[in-house]
C-alpha cells in the first residue's frame, strides 16, 4: 500500500466516523448506575432448570466414578 493509498483510507475513515464528543446527545443527562442498582434489587436472580440439571448430573458422574474428579478438576 502507497503512501496515497493511505492518506485515501484516512480520509474516508474521518468522513464516515466522526468524532463522539462534538455530537449533540453525546453526553448522559443522568448518571445510570443507582438506576442499574434499582433493577437488580428488584428482581433476584433466578438460576434457571437446567443449570440444576447439569449440576446434577455432575454430581452423579462425580459419585458414580470417582475417577473423574481429577478431569473435572483440570478442567475447571
Amino acid at each position: 500500500m502507497n503512501e496515497q493509498d493511505q492518506e485515501r483510507i484516512k480520509q474516508l475513515l474521518t468522513e464516515t466516523m466522526q468524532p463522539i464528543t462534538g455530537q449533540v446527545g453525546s453526553e448522559l443527562r443522568r448518571d445510570l448506575w443507582p438506576t442499574m442498582l434499582k433493577r437488580l434489587e428488584a428482581s433476584p436472580a433466578k438460576v434457571p432448570w437446567f443449570d440444576w440439571a447439569l449440576l446434577a448430573a455432575v454430581t452423579a458422574l462425580l459419585v458414580f466414578f470417582p475417577g473423574a474428579i481429577p478431569v473435572f478438576l483440570y478442567h475447571l
